[in-house]
């Protein structure tokens, strides 16, 4: 999928964007052999890309991973990055912050967490939960959550003028899938720790995230900072989906290997 047009899953800014007309489901669905074979290419071609944009220094990426629960973030993570060395890059997982963390404005503890140039780092949740789940639980007002559409406009322009790249991807599952998904958890003993009462309290607020979202996605879309919807009841369309992406953003990036600091051509080996 590294020659995919994503253009018909980005988010074009302010544009009303209606989840329940973009499907859940692809047209077309890789088979397990297409799905290995085409991630491990791309996957190849990750760390490469990874490994000049650490060895350069001189860039920075950083994928933001949203969803609703059970959506595949944790899944994306675990596949997509299987074949990339661990050098440079690193996940970051965000719960509900601690009273150190509400303490400060809510973008604090994310700035400490963007990768520095050089590194990829993937948000597992990110600074979109302060105007997602503390809109729908009524935490904050209307003023508000808009005053911080705009904040985190300018927080990614920051981060794109000092060469950080954001990619964000919103993973689309349907409600009926993610009842499968749910049940699955529950019926498997090595799988139920990843459950949590908000999982299932969250699912009686479907429609409340859902247009939470819609509002989100399209008031933050933005030509450095674009959203993308990615299809995701299908798991192996989604992993290509990302990894493609990942791949033709970190090639858009110009990603070139320093120069030696010294003459090669007077280096002798004994």
């Amino acid at each position: 999928m590294e020659h995919t047009d994503y253009s018909p899953w980005r988010v074009k800014p302010n544009s009303g964007l209606k989840l329940h007309s973009i499907d859940t489901l692809p047209k077309v669905i890789p088979t397990e052999a297409e799905w290995q074979s085409q991630l491990t290419q791309l996957g190849d071609k990750l760390n490469k890309l990874q490994s000049t944009l650490h060895a350069g220094k001189s860039k920075g990426l950083l994928l933001v991973l949203q969803g609703m629960d059970t959506a595949g973030k944790d899944g994306v993570i675990r596949r997509v990055f299987t074949h990339i060395s661990p050098l440079g890059v690193h996940a970051q997982a965000f719960g509900a912050p601690s009273e150190l963390e509400k303490s400060h404005d809510f973008l604090w503890r994310i700035h400490q967490k963007i990768p520095a140039r050089g590194e990829m780092v993937i948000f597992n949740r990110s600074h979109y939960e302060d105007v997602l789940v503390t809109r729908v639980r009524k935490w904050i007002s209307k003023d508000t959550w808009e005053k911080r559409y705009q904040d985190i406009q300018r927080f990614e322009a920051m981060l794109h003028n000092e060469n950080i790249t954001v990619v964000k991807c919103y993973l689309h599952i349907s409600k009926a899938e993610q009842k499968k998904r749910l049940q699955a958890r529950l019926d498997d003993p090595h799988k139920r720790w990843k459950l949590q009462l908000s999982d299932f309290e969250d699912r009686q607020l479907w429609s409340h995230y859902t247009q939470a979202y819609e509002e989100a996605l399209s008031a933050t879309s933005t030509h450095d900072s674009p959203w993308y919807v990615v299809p995701a009841d299908a798991k192996p369309y989604r992993d290509l989906f990302v990894a493609g992406l990942l791949v033709q953003t970190l090639e858009g990036m110009k990603l070139e290997m320093p120069q030696p600091l010294f003459d090669l051509s007077k280096v002798k080996l004994d």
